[in-house]
């Protein structure tokens, strides 16, 4: 299997399967000298880990992490840096009666006819699980970026349920189950997903990330935008269907006036007076807040019946039993997070590497 590593100068492959004995990743291109302990990582993956509230998967991982190389010292030493996350609370039963057909929404199909194998405890590689190693690589990657640059997310949607931007409150999104925002939205998500959870079926959910203090020029033409790489990182998201940059798909109701971010002189740097931009231009940072949207589609496994065939070409029908999330946009916020820091850690060694 090809496609396990993300990134150029700052770079990291992940390994293992979700019922596997561990998952981890190994993290290459990190500067030495830097300050780095578990801890430090250990903080981003309380944020994803399961089990934090009955609105998520009930499987309770610590994902406690040891960093096996790399560190000395509590200094990293610029070779590989190798991280190890045990999987303790598998339950590969759940998945026995399900084993030999495939679940609608999920890649069951799509491995099976591109390997002729597929490990169906959990998903295997594909399971969401895999995304706690990107949590891991991004505490590495803002450690890169330093304390000048922020990269925070929120949820924005659930279902038909949006937050009301001028309710918008960075501080409430650590005070709610949900990273939302908008304190109100957060009750009306609350009893929302109670009621599809009891119905056994999920909902899609939409996030929204925001990297502040990020310098003009990350990114580079034509075909390493950084808009570009941000799109490819969050779109290679367990069940993201979407990105947007700026104003995005918003952008085609916009006339070429109300869209274009006018500035004005301040000193050493325009002042921008809009941002539908995103902050990127050309594909290169503008100096402004760096935001993005992605969707997430609903989990795939839900207790409700639905129509599948088996292996042997056979109908029938699946319900999936188990732990599963009633909306994986929850635990995707802080995943939306480390793939922005490790896209943003890459593109400043890149830019110090050719522009000094």
């Amino acid at each position: 299997m090809s496609g396990n590593s993300f990134g150029h100068l700052f770079r990291f492959t992940t390994f293992g399967e979700s019922h596997g004995p561990a998952i981890g990743c190994v993290v290459d291109g990190v500067p030495p000298g830097l300050d780095i302990a578990e801890a430090d990582i250990q903080t981003w993956l309380d944020k994803r880990r399961p089990g934090r509230s009955r609105h998520t998967t009930q499987r309770k991982e610590a994902d406690a992490v040891q960093i096996l190389s790399g560190v000395f010292e509590g200094k990293s030493t610029g070779t590989p840096i190798a991280l190890l996350i045990e999987n303790t609370d598998a339950r590969s039963k759940d998945y026995d009666d399900i084993k030999d057909l495939f679940r609608p929404g999920h890649a069951d199909y799509t491995y099976q006819q591109k390997y002729g194998i597929r490990d169906h405890r959990g998903s295997g590689r594909a399971s969401a699980r895999e995304t706690a190693c990107r949590v891991a690589a991004g505490a590495i990657a803002r450690k890169v970026l330093g304390p000048g640059i922020e990269i925070r997310g929120a949820l924005i949607q659930i279902g038909p349920h949006a937050i009301e931007r001028g309710n918008w409150d960075w501080s409430a999104v650590i005070e709610n189950d949900f990273w939302c925002p908008d304190a109100q939205c957060a009750e009306t998500w609350d009893s929302y997903l109670d009621e599809v959870r009891k119905a056994g079926s999920s909902i899609g959910a939409v996030i929204e990330i925001a990297a502040s203090g990020v310098p003009a020029g990350f990114g580079a033409p034509v075909y390493d935008k950084l808009d570009a790489d941000l799109a490819k990182a969050v779109m290679s998201i367990n069940a993201v269907k979407g990105v947007e940059i700026g104003a995005g798909f918003g952008a085609a109701e916009l006339s070429g006036e109300d869209n274009a971010d006018e500035m004005r002189n301040n000193g050493n740097a325009p002042a921008f007076q809009s941002n539908n931009a995103g902050g990127i231009l050309g594909g290169i940072s503008t100096g402004q807040d760096v935001v993005l949207r992605f969707a997430v589609k609903p989990t795939s496994s839900i207790l409700k019946p639905r129509r599948t065939v088996t292996i042997g070409g056979e109908d029938t029908d699946v319900s999936v039993k188990g732990r599963h999330d009633p909306c994986v946009g929850i635990r995707a916020v802080p995943v939306g997070e480390a793939m922005v820091a490790c896209v943003l850690a890459d593109h400043m060694l890149r830019h110090r590497g050719q522009c000094g």
